[in-house]
């Protein structure tokens, strides 16, 4: 079954490592931001009824409760079998939680990114540790049990004592899923762009090399298996997320707000980037679509543990990196079935490159 997808591009800080289209804006953008996004769902022509919903950000947990409220009760569905809000830690109050739940979100993720104090003050980040343990207690008592927590690996400052520091607080707090990113280093942040330029803010200097991360990521992988969270795609492991699978089975979604995607019918299309571009523009529906399916089923589907089953066209028409994958020893193959090798996963990106 379908999902549907709602951007709220708003922050209360703007993260040093975050490379996403959202920030810190004026108040006023952000009350006709909410009278545009409504209109969009009231509009919206449902073609079937969606099965999940995700609100992304920015920081969602930061819309008011009856924001919230007018915003779910336009899309179909509720009781939906799995509504994801993102949330920041030590952002919200049980009051809040309270009315998530009687909202339809059932499930919560909590971007957390480390537990390590000096890690969190250089990437701009106010919690502490005994934050996200309170949160996930009052989680759990207000009715959402399901709730995953962010890491990245890569921070500054980051050693490979304070990484156990942080997986054994995901082992004390138990969720039924986490995820693990590779910090990504570009010119659509602050850090990256000052990693890129050898400058020493946001402590750019203190990064730790290609190698570490690696080997950070893999003692992740090692840790969470054992606590009972095999990873099912490239940086998520536990539970898997009914919403995020239907990105990466390439099923039905469609998406609300600025720089919101959607892809039904056959047909592909984005709205404006900025939160400000699509209030002034509205949700124009800019065509977005690969001219190349098969590959990025590839490009996809190899993401996951479960890799892809190739078409017969599909083992001709990428016979060639295919072959030099699996005798490098970044793929592997399971009778007809293609998947990514430990290794292959963190050199994924170099290994889905070869799929467009």
């Amino acid at each position: 079954m379908p999902g549907v997808y709602l951007s709220f591009p708003f922050c209360a800080q703007k993260c040093t490592y975050c490379n996403f289209a959202s920030g810190v804006f004026p108040r006023e953008l952000e009350g006709r931001y909410h009278a545009v996004l409504r209109e969009e769902l009231e509009q919206a022509a449902w073609p079937w009824t969606p099965e999940t919903v995700y609100l992304g950000g920015g920081t969602p947990s930061q819309i008011a409760n009856d924001d919230l409220r007018e915003l779910l009760a336009r899309i179909p569905g509720r009781p939906w079998a799995e509504a994801t809000l993102e949330a920041a830690p030590g952002s919200f109050t049980r009051e809040q939680v309270a009315a998530w739940r009687d909202a339809g979100i059932n499930r919560v993720s909590l971007g957390v990114q480390s537990f390590v104090e000096i890690e969190l003050r250089k990437t701009g980040r106010k919690h502490t540790a005994e934050i996200v343990a309170a949160d996930v207690a009052l989680l759990r008592e207000e009715g959402i049990p399901n709730i995953n927590l962010d890491l990245i690996a890569g921070l500054a400052a980051q050693t490979p004592a304070s990484w156990e520091t942080s997986l054994d607080w995901i082992e004390r707090l138990a969720p039924p899923h986490a995820s693990v990113y590779m910090l990504e280093v570009d010119e659509d942040s602050r850090l990256g762009l000052e990693i890129l330029n050898n400058g020493p803010k946001y402590g750019a200097q203190d990064i730790p090399d290609d190698d570490a991360i690696a080997t950070m990521y893999e003692r992740a992988v090692e840790r969470l298996t054992a606590m009972g969270l095999p990873r099912y795609e490239v940086s998520n492991f536990g539970q898997p997320s009914l919403h995020n699978l239907k990105y990466w089975r390439l099923e039905e979604y469609l998406g609300f707000g600025a720089d919101a995607h959607s892809s039904a019918a056959g047909q592909r299309w984005q709205n404006p980037e900025t939160a400000l571009a699509y209030v002034e523009q509205g949700p124009s529906r800019q065509a977005a679509t690969l001219a190349d399916p098969g590959s990025e089923r590839f490009f996809v589907g190899l993401r996951l543990s479960e890799g892809v089953l190739p078409q017969p066209a599909e083992w001709t028409r990428w016979a060639a990196p295919i072959e030099r994958f699996l005798a490098d020893g970044l793929l592997e193959r399971d009778g007809d079935r293609l998947r990514l090798s430990p290794r292959g996963v963190l050199l994924s990106n170099d290994v889905l490159q070869e799929f467009l």
